[in-house]
């Protein structure tokens, strides 16, 4: 499945709000430096979705990104 995130580095807290099926605004603390926000993306819907298949297929450098999570 591939959703897309809306990612918002540099948040007070972590957390993942669905707005539909395929779209979700996802709050990390980390910030945008050297692939942090991305980790700590892939970690926090690695929990929410149960699943350590998890991996931006692209906007790897963009707030929007397109996830696949298997």
């Amino acid at each position: 499945m591939r959703i897309n995130v809306k990612a918002k580095p540099d948040s007070n807290e972590n957390k993942v709000e669905k707005i539909d099926d395929l779209n979700f605004v996802v709050s990390v603390k980390d910030p945008p430096v050297e692939g942090r926000a991305n980790r700590a993306i892939i970690k926090l819907l690695s929990e929410y979705f149960h699943t350590p298949n998890v991996r931006i297929v692209s906007g790897r450098i963009s707030r929007n990104k397109i996830v696949e999570i298997n």
